[in-house]
């Protein structure tokens, strides 16, 4: 048995174009293919320009429902600019096309989940609990008092009258006290704070 033959797709099927669109829209996303195609001159046919203007209906909300890869129509905006189709002739540019929209990847779902997720509720401040009334206790019992009453001083030691009272700083240093006085040149080990020279 001969396997069965199926038939070309017809191009004028509304479905199966828009299919065909769809997948097209959706290669745009990648830039090498974009580069793969400024080599091959597709930019410089003027047919292919308006077709690319054509589809941009993909942006309309109907159509946008069926495209995976959002990408490409960042791209095919960018496409409708001619120094952005001459520049995607280069290797260089789509690398960095390439580079920035890994970094996109990378970075986006994080990026986006710190504006779109709503924030917890801050939590509520504890309100204080009302205040019980106050238990009846009993009295206390008195408490004996250990205070010591103060006790004279004796007569001598307090200063003869019109003398005046000593302040603290003379307590410290009064003259005819045996407090050795600390001189830094008998701490030198008694020269004088001067070196000795060996001749």
């Amino acid at each position: 048995m001969e396997p069965e033959e199926r038939p070309a797709p017809d191009p004028n099927d509304a479905k199966q174009r828009f299919l065909l669109e769809l997948e097209f829209v959706q290669c745009l996303a990648n830039p090498t293919y974009i580069h793969y195609l400024a080599q091959n001159r597709y930019f410089e046919d003027e047919a292919f320009i308006g077709y690319l203007k054509y589809l941009k209906y993909w942006q309309r909300p109907e159509y946008i429902k069926y495209i995976m890869y959002p990408h490409c129509l960042f791209f095919l905006e960018l496409l409708q600019n001619a120094n952005f189709r001459n520049a995607m002739a280069h290797p260089a540019s789509k690398e960095v096309a390439h580079r920035q929209q890994y970094f996109f990847w990378k970075n986006y779902r994080n990026n986006r989940l710190k504006h779109i997720l709503p924030r917890p509720p801050p939590p509520p401040e504890p309100t204080p609990a009302p205040a019980a009334a106050p238990a009846t206790m009993p009295p206390a019992a008195p408490v004996p008092s250990s205070v010591v009453p103060p006790v004279a001083a004796p007569p001598s030691s307090f200063p003869a009258a019109g003398a005046s009272a000593m302040s603290p700083m003379q307590f410290a240093g009064t003259p005819g006290t045996n407090i050795p006085k600390n001189d830094m040149r008998n701490v030198m080990g008694g020269q004088g704070g001067r070196k000795r020279k060996i001749g």
